[in-house]
């Protein structure tokens, strides 16, 4: 009666080894999950009531607001395009803060009204997807980085305020009546385009001369105050995607594509770079826990190791690495080493079949395994073709030495 023992030396991983390579690795990740999350936090935390006018926050812009009212300016806050358009007139100014959020039908309705007021509109970073249909004519150049600027032109608001921080999109346009300030590279970064009806529309590259924090620095406070307070009224206008007003009154409604382009648009950039940083962290943790291939280094032991550890070592790597191949081939290869020499066949010839099989062939010629296949033949297909194959060896080894 047979008794399988399971050796202590087995080649398969208890739970304990496996918690123990794995656990670096997840702390890793648990602290760049962690560190992502705080950075995306303290990003959106930054941009949160941006451009709001009740918005005490740096990039808010409650200050310039309230300096407004103080002028006698009424302020409204409007996040959907019919109450901005039913708000403007001749005597009122409509800041669009983000024109690049509104669907292209928005768009068009929002220029009908522009039109129709004969007020003053001042649109806010207005680029490429938002300027041919509500400044026609007008085309956006590469952007430039925000710095204080000299208004090198004649517009009265310019030439009083002086020097601001001023930059973002910079803008191309012929018209011969159009007023350029603050040149980035030869390029305005500040338009204001007169409109037939005593009206005028002013493209402002950024936003930063409306923010809290930058409101007294350079001639900031004294730009925005005349840009939005030469009329009596104010507009802000702040796009929203609950904003469903246009979808309402057109019966063929907003097409999900623009939708869905509206949504990405309003995803902050922080929350993009904090992915990325996510993936390439991903990418070197994994580069650093990844097996290093390169050549075998031969080093000398600090103590002698058993011959039977050092090959039940040696099988450990081969199984670890599904290289049934090369534990074949170093199996055939060791047998024909120590059956050569009792053929008389040259160690040199050994691994030869021309000169070790017709040897082989004449000391054991009714040997039941084709001894070609068994020292010259293909790799295992598997573990078990791999252990006959070892077995087979042996009875081959052994039957010469006894014959």
């Amino acid at each position: 009666m047979s008794r399988t023992r399971t050796s202590a030396t087995s080649a398969s991983l208890t739970p304990r080894q496996i918690w123990s390579r794995a656990r670096g690795v997840l702390v890793l990740l648990g602290l760049i999950l962690i560190g992502g999350i705080v950075l995306a936090t303290v990003r959106s935390a930054d941009h949160h009531g941006r451009l709001d006018p009740r918005s005490a926050d740096p990039n808010g812009s409650r200050a310039v607001a309230e300096l407004l009212k103080a002028q006698g300016v009424t302020v409204r806050v409007v996040t959907t395009l019919d109450e901005a358009a039913a708000a403007t007139g001749a005597d009122s100014t409509l800041l669009v803060t983000t024109p690049d959020l509104l669907t292209e039908r928005q768009q068009s309705e929002l220029h009908r009204a522009m039109t129709a007021s004969h007020g003053r509109t001042v649109l806010v970073g207005a680029g490429s997807p938002s300027l041919d249909a509500l400044a026609p004519g007008i085309t956006s150049g590469t952007s430039t980085s925000v710095t204080a600027r000299q208004p090198g032109c004649s517009l009265p608001a310019a030439v009083r305020a002086g020097s601001v921080d001023i930059g973002g999109e910079r803008y191309v346009t012929g018209a011969d009546t159009a007023d350029t300030c603050y040149l980035g590279d030869g390029l305005p970064t500040l338009v204001r385009v007169r409109a037939s009806g005593g009206g005028d529309t002013v493209l402002l590259g950024s936003a930063d001369i409306l923010y809290n924090e930058r409101l007294d620095k350079q001639g900031n406070a004294s730009l925005a105050l005349q840009l939005l307070g030469s009329r009596t009224h104010l507009v802000w206008y702040l796009p929203s995607l609950s904003d469903t007003s246009v979808a309402e009154n057109d019966p063929e409604g907003e097409s999900p594509d623009s939708a869905a382009d509206s949504f990405l648009s309003l995803v902050p950039s922080g929350w993009l770079w904090g992915t990325l940083q996510l993936a390439l962290a991903a990418v070197l943790a994994a580069i650093w826990r990844a097996r290093r291939l390169g050549p075998l280094v031969t080093e000398r032991l600090p103590v002698a190791i058993r011959a039977s550890e050092a090959t039940e070592g040696r099988a450990r790597l081969y199984r670890k690495g599904n290289a049934r191949d090369r534990a074949a081939a170093v199996l055939r290869s060791a047998t024909r080493t120590r059956i050569a020499p009792l053929l008389g066949v040259a160690t040199q010839d050994a691994h030869s079949p021309e000169a070790l099989l017709p040897a082989l062939s004449a000391r054991l010629p009714e040997t039941a395994a084709a001894p070609r296949d068994l020292l010259f033949g293909p790799a295992p297909a598997d573990d078990a073709a791999l252990i006959r194959l070892a077995d087979q060896l042996d009875a081959l080894e052994r039957e010469v030495r006894t014959s």
